[in-house]
C-alpha cells in the first residue's frame, strides 16, 4: 500500500487513498479523473503494479506534461495511459470495467485557477465512472472548496450521492468537524451483488 503515510486525517487525499488502496491490486485497473500534477496518477500506478493498468485524464496539456514527467522519474510509466480529454468523456475512452476512480476537484495546483471542473461535467463524469466501475470497486472524491463554483459542484455531487440506490451503492462522506475549510472527501462503493443494472436515480 503506497497511501502517503506522513500524512493525518487532516489530508482529505490521505483519507481517499486509503479507502481506493482497500480495493486495488497487482493487474488492476484504475481511473484518474483529473490528473493534475500526476500524485494520484503515481499512487495508482503504484497499487496496479507493471500489469495493471491506469488511464489518466486532464485537459490541460501541462498537467499531462507534470504527470508524464513524474511517472517516468518514478518508473511507473509504462502501465499509465494519459487522455488529454475531460473526464466527462471517460465511458467512451475507458474499457471498463475498473477498480477505482479518483477525482482531486477544482483547478490545477500551479496553474491556471480559471481552469476549473464544472458541476456539469462533474456529474456526468462521476455517472460513467459508476457504470465502469466493478461490484466491489470505489470512487472518490477530493472537493476542495474556495473557488467560485465550488460550492455549486460539491452540493451537486451531494445531491448526487444522497440519491443512490442504497442496494447497489453505498455513499459516505468525510469531513473534519472542527475545521470548516476542510475539503470534504465524498467515497461511493458499488455494492458486491448489484441487484439491478440502473443507476436509480437519474
Amino acid at each position: 500500500m503506497t497511501v502517503l503515510m506522513d500524512k493525518d486525517l487532516g489530508s482529505a487525499v490521505y483519507l481517499a487513498r486509503i479507502l481506493i488502496a482497500e480495493c486495488l491490486f497487482p493487474g488492476g485497473i484504475a481511473v484518474d479523473a483529473t490528473a493534475g500534477n500526476g500524485n494520484d496518477t503515481l499512487f495508482l500506478a503504484r497499487e496496479v503494479g507493471p500489469a495493471g493498468r491506469v488511464y489518466a485524464f486532464d485537459i490541460q496539456a501541462g498537467a499531462l506534461t507534470n504527470t508524464a514527467l513524474l511517472l517516468k522519474q518514478s518508473g511507473q510509466a509504462g502501465q499509465v495511459t494519459l487522455l488529454q480529454a475531460g473526464h466527462e468523456e471517460m465511458e467512451r475512452l475507458v474499457p471498463g470495467p475498473v477498480d477505482a476512480v479518483m477525482f482531486n476537484l477544482g483547478y490545477l495546483p500551479g496553474g491556471d485557477h480559471g481552469v476549473i471542473t464544472c458541476p456539469a461535467a462533474t456529474l456526468k463524469a462521476l455517472h460513467s465512472a459508476l457504470h465502469l466501475l466493478c461490484p466491489g470497486g470505489r470512487v472518490s472524491l477530493v472537493v476542495y472548496r474556495g473557488h467560485p463554483g465550488s460550492r455549486e459542484e460539491y452540493e451537486a455531487i451531494e445531491r448526487f450521492a444522497m440519491e443512490l440506490d442504497y442496494n447497489n451503492f453505498r455513499a459516505v462522506k468525510l469531513n473534519l468537524l472542527n475545521r470548516s475549510d476542510h475539503a470534504p472527501v465524498v467515497v461511493i462503493e458499488k455494492v458486491k451483488s448489484v441487484q439491478n443494472s440502473g443507476l436509480n436515480s437519474f
